[in-house]
């Protein structure tokens, strides 16, 4: 059986040091409850001598989660590993985390230590910290700009004193992949005692590698993996869980490694964080952003609609998702329109379904995307039973607060092409007058009505007219982009219906 990577998660404490996504603890605590259901093996809850509410938060956590293993982070200073053994008392499998800064930069502007005093305080503080719990981790800040002989030589030291677990990180995502992977390769061979712990990676994505960096740490011998729901952290983020998983997941035949993780419940995960946070997922993120299981270009939609593996390398739904989606937008093909078409209910003729597709591929040039609701009203503003004795070929409106509305219309009658222009009210008025004069049927508008079809600035606009001649009363539907064409539209739908049933 393929070997079991650790998923340590650390959302809740490296995540939350994003800008702007602080959690109250309750919304801690609700996060961790779906990620013990997302099964990850140890959830990092907090930083329990930052705040008080840090506390809190760690505290709840390890009172009511079950499951993963509840960890607190600690600075090497005894106060702060105090408070971590304390909040983290009520938990059943607890680890206390403990850190200390090893890289020259550090060393001398920020700890103003020698090289000797950071190794034993690294040495007594894990010592202390076993004193409260059985599991105790330990990370050299900054490890990846370790001088490499002294990072192994504390490495070695603190598993001497009783971690459990060590974490290498790259702290400041400074780390190339082939450099990253040499470091781990150096340390499980220059450490002797290093098959004493679990060996751990916390990588961060400054220069954009820290899923690469993680996963060439991995076939270097690390065997846990330090990430982030959505890949959020300080300053570019951390590694991203569900790529990491993902990835283990889809190239099992190149790893050869497996993780605990209950993949259906990434998306439902991943949406949680970003609600809650208020931090955003990109639209490309992989795995979990909003296109990554989506296809527009029309070569991507017929080779899905033929075998799904030509373009998806996983399936949605092994993340939590429905299904995959093909997107309608002005790179998609008529394959894919006829099935869309078809899911709606609508089975069309050649020659309705080459009218409609070529109204589709107009409208798609002036939106984002075309939704269900827009298909449904080309549908029924195209393929009409309605004889068109007036087909609108041109409008062109003016109007302003120091300028007199006026619209010119251009109609076809049977081949004829008639155009007039006529002034209004408004812009709308204006062109029925104009329809009226082309016309000469000089019906009476009795009612006026504009919706949106979709949601959005680039929305297709439906209106719906009623007309009266006689005793006769009419209604006539139009859309478009442009309120005033989706007017004209209507209009001149309720004069062909008047001038079939007169």
């Amino acid at each position: 059986m393929a070997e079991r990577i650790i998923i340590f998660d650390t959302t809740l404490r490296d995540g939350e040091q994003s800008p702007g996504a602080s959690l109250s603890a309750g919304e801690k605590l609700e996060i961790a409850r779906q990620l013990a259901r997302l099964k990850v093996d140890v959830i990092e809850a907090g930083f329990p001598a930052s705040s008080p509410g840090d506390f809190e938060g760690v505290r709840l956590i390890a009172q009511k989660v079950k499951g993963p293993v509840i960890a607190g982070l600690a600075r090497c200073i005894r106060k702060d590993i105090d408070s971590a053994a304390e909040a983290l008392k009520p938990a059943k499998r607890r680890r206390i985390h403990v850190f200390l800064a090893t890289s020259a930069v550090h060393r001398k502007y920020k700890l103003k230590k020698a090289k000797q005093e950071i190794l034993k305080l690294a040495v007594e503080s894990v010592k202390y910290a076993r004193k409260f719990a059985d599991d105790v981790e330990f990370s050299p800040e900054d490890a990846s700009r370790t001088e490499p002989e002294y990072l192994c030589r504390v490495v070695q030291a603190v598993i001497s004193a009783g971690a459990t677990v060590v974490n290498i990180p790259d702290t400041v995502g400074y780390a190339t992949t082939i450099e990253f992977g040499q470091l781990i390769k150096r340390i499980k061979s220059r450490v002797p005692n290093i098959k004493k712990v679990i060996l751990s990676i916390h990588c961060h994505n400054d220069l954009g590698l820290a899923t690469a960096n993680t996963l060439a740490a991995i076939e270097n011998g690390a065997r846990q993996v330090e990430c982030t729901v959505n890949g959020i952290g300080e300053r570019a983020g951390n590694a991203s869980l569900e790529e990491i998983v993902m990835i283990l997941k889809t190239r099992k035949d190149f790893f050869k490694f497996r993780t605990g993780v209950k993949t259906e419940e990434i998306i439902k995960t991943s949406r949680l964080v970003s609600t809650l946070t208020g931090i955003h997922i990109q639209p490309n993120k992989a795995i979990v952003g909003d296109n990554a299981f989506r296809h527009e270009a029309g070569i991507h939609q017929d080779g899905m609609l033929k075998e799904k593996t030509t373009y998806e390398i996983m399936s949605p739904e092994t993340i939590g998702l429905k299904e995959s989606k093909l997107v309608l937008g002005k790179h998609s093909g008529r394959h894919a329109f006829k099935k869309r078409l078809l899911d709606l209910g609508y089975e069309l003729s050649e020659k309705d379904l080459v009218k409609a597709f070529d109204r589709f591929k107009r409208l798609a040039d002036k939106k984002k995307e075309i939704y269900d609701e827009d298909l449904t009203a080309i549908i029924e503003d195209e393929i009409s039973v309605v004889p068109e004795t007036f087909k609108l070929l041109y409008i062109h409106t003016t109007s302003g607060t120091q300028t007199v509305p006026t619209a010119t219309v251009r109609l076809e009658k049977r081949g004829k092409v008639i155009q007039d222009a006529a002034c209004g009210d408004g812009p709308v008025d204006a062109a029925y007058k104009t329809i009226d004069r082309i016309t000469g049927l000089g019906a009476k508008l009795i009612d006026y009505s504009l919706r949106a079809v979709t949601s959005g600035k680039d929305a297709l606009g439906e209106v719906t007219v009623k007309i009266r001649k006689g005793e006769r009363t009419i209604t006539g539907r139009g859309t478009s982009t442009d309120i005033i064409e989706a007017s004209a539209k209507a209009y001149v739908n309720a004069v062909n219906k008047l001038v079939v049933k007169k």
